[in-house]
């Protein structure tokens, strides 16, 4: 009998889920309906994480909240109903805030959920979702993606909360998290991160920037570093309906299976900084942009339409070594490109920044003239003053120490398909979510990670946490053998990896060598990347204890592969 009422329960849940997000008959909104560079690019709000006492930066506490409310992602298109940030529902946005950090000293947030019982989107609970009990909120959790912080302020997937703290996850812990900022200076990103909803919640709008600036470190390399010269570009991908709601098909690729889930969204809109292809005018001068790609699902490839070269200074969180000049930049969902773009060196008075990944990456659909442009720059005439430089050098952090590298892991990726041959599951290593923890590296450890992709897609790896460099990527001759070995065995030791990790080896780009928290992993490649769980810059020990409850996660960064249930749980040992 219990069995039955479990059953009636989950039949009432997923019918009460689907009946709440059934559409109207309003119309998908065709991209050439609306004018591209219409809308002026924003500069989203900035909040300082910490105060100035007697002329000193000391300790600071905010309270950022999620709200449901409208917002213009075009001037043609009706109000749209979001999930935004903010430090009030009057000045939430999408993205949310920019926090601006110093290095070394403490910020403390304290995320509140002011977000309705009802959701804006189709989400599916037979996926492993957070489920309140009260189903009287929405849940929702904050992670720093790059922070280097204590686990019970990492935004653990099931550390999750509804509206004023009602209800919370299993492993919830605290209402205001810490922040130390004790790593190196850089470019970090908060959304969220709950159990089977990030990828509903970042489409709905929970994204913003966060900035950890180190002034004695970063002021005399002499980087454009005024506000205004130096902007967060937020990009991410939308459809919408002619009602100006966001559009997510609500019918899953397996609907026996998942009535909702499907393996990637993709927009027919692209998005920066919470407008539809916007412009700016620009100066012919230097800029600084730190581009974060918040998409679900879809790469961007960058790339000038008059020929401006992008001077890449930093990848994800961390700065080069050496400034690298590239054509293009190819983007991962997550990933983080911080650039400087001299406008000076522009043929012409615009540039249209422009797109050319498929999707999905890399064997995908071509783009198309809707998401093969991202926004436009309108550049003054005449040349200006410009104090700011490209330095010849940046900031060295210590080379990878391959000899330091105590434990050698394989971590195999997998896709599971239904009898159509549509995705059902990805999972790391063969295993669930829930399945026992078998990553409990060292505080402090090196570890070298050979991370197996034996699906057809691009899985960008992210390691909470953690901070690598990847070494080289190996394409696996008889790559359908060594699968079939896998997928019956699961352990690449015995399917003898060696004998089939022989094939083409592809470079690390020189923009992407230096220290990162999301890579790239080829579909039929082994990566080897070199894992430190440990600051870059220095050899002090954490602030705080890593082994602590709840650990940590790494996962695909494909928020909807992450959902179903790409991720696997972290935990550190002393």
């Amino acid at each position: 009998m219990v069995g039955m009422e479990k059953f009636l329960i989950f039949e009432f849940i997923c019918l009460a889920f689907l009946v709440s997000f059934a559409w109207g008959e309003d119309g998908l909104i065709i991209p050439s309906q609306l004018e591209m560079f219409v809308d002026e690019l924003p500069d989203m709000p900035r909040v300082k994480g910490y105060d100035v006492d007697n002329g000193a930066p000391v300790s600071k506490s905010l309270v950022i909240g999620m709200f449901c409310k409208q917002w213009k992602f075009h001037r043609d298109l009706p109000p749209t109903q979001v999930f935004a940030y903010g430090t009030s529902e009057e000045t939430a946005t999408v993205p949310g805030p920019t926090i601006e950090a110093l290095h070394g000293i403490d910020t403390h947030v304290t995320w509140t959920n002011h977000l309705p019982s009802k959701h804006i989107l189709p989400w599916d609970p037979t996926i492993p979702t957070a489920i309140p009990q009260k189903m009287k909120g929405i849940p929702t959790v904050v992670h720093l993606h790059g922070g280097i912080d204590e686990p019970e302020s990492d935004g653990h997937a099931t550390s999750w909360f509804t509206s004023e703290f009602e209800e919370q996850g299993p492993t919830w812990t605290r209402k205001t998290y810490h922040y130390h900022n004790l790593q190196h200076p850089g470019t970090l990103w908060y959304h969220d991160h709950a159990m089977g909803l990030t990828r509903v919640n970042l489409l709905a709008g929970l994204v913003g920037a966060y900035i950890i600036r180190h002034p004695h470190v970063e002021l005399p390399l002499g980087l454009p570093s005024v506000e205004k010269f130096d902007r967060p570009l937020f990009v991410f991908d939308r459809s919408f309906r002619s009602d100006g709601s966001i559009f997510m098909n609500s019918t899953g690729n397996n609907p026996s299976i998942h009535p909702q889930w499907q393996p990637e969204y993709f927009g027919n809109s692209i998005i920066v900084n919470g407008k539809a292809w916007p412009h700016m005018i620009v100066r012919r001068r230097r800029y600084r942009f730190r581009i974060i790609n918040a998409s679900n699902a879809r790469f961007f490839k960058f790339y000038f339409n008059n020929g401006l070269k992008f001077i890449h200074v930093g990848s994800d969180s961390a700065y080069h070594e050496k400034p690298v000049i590239v054509n293009d930049i190819l983007l991962a969902p997550s990933e983080i490109a911080d650039v400087v773009i001299d406008f000076s060196k522009s043929i012409s008075d615009s540039a249209i920044l422009c797109n050319d990944a498929p999707y999905p990456y890399p064997s995908g659909d071509p783009v198309n003239e809707a998401n093969s442009k991202i926004m436009k720059f309108t550049i003054n005439p005449g040349h200006e003053s410009d104090t700011s430089k490209i330095p010849s050098r940046l900031i060295k952090y210590p080379y990878p120490n391959l000899p330091s590298a105590s434990t050698t892991r394989y971590i195999a990726f997998y896709e599971y398909t239904s009898d159509i041959g549509e995705p059902t599951h990805l999972y790391i290593n063969g295993k669930s979510f829930e399945a026992p923890v078998t990553e409990k590296p060292k505080v402090g450890a090196t570890e070298i990670w050979n991370v197996i992709n034996l699906t057809g897609d691009n899985h960008p790896l992210h390691i909470h946490l953690g901070l690598f460099v990847a070494l080289d990527q190996t394409e696996l001759v008889d790559v359908d053998k060594f699968k079939e070995c896998m997928m019956k065995v699961n352990d690449a030791i015995k399917c003898h990896l060696d004998k089939y990790a022989r094939g083409k080896k592809i470079e690390v780009p020189a923009h992407e060598k230096g220290w990162k928290n999301v890579y790239k992993m080829m579909p039929g490649y082994v990566t080897k990347i070199l894992v430190r769980f440990s600051y870059i810059h220095s050899n002090d020990s954490y602030p705080f204890d890593a082994t602590a409850e709840p650990g940590y996660v790494y996962h695909c960064h494909i928020l909807d592969h992450e959902d179903n249930v790409m991720m696997r749980p972290l935990k550190f040992v002393h």
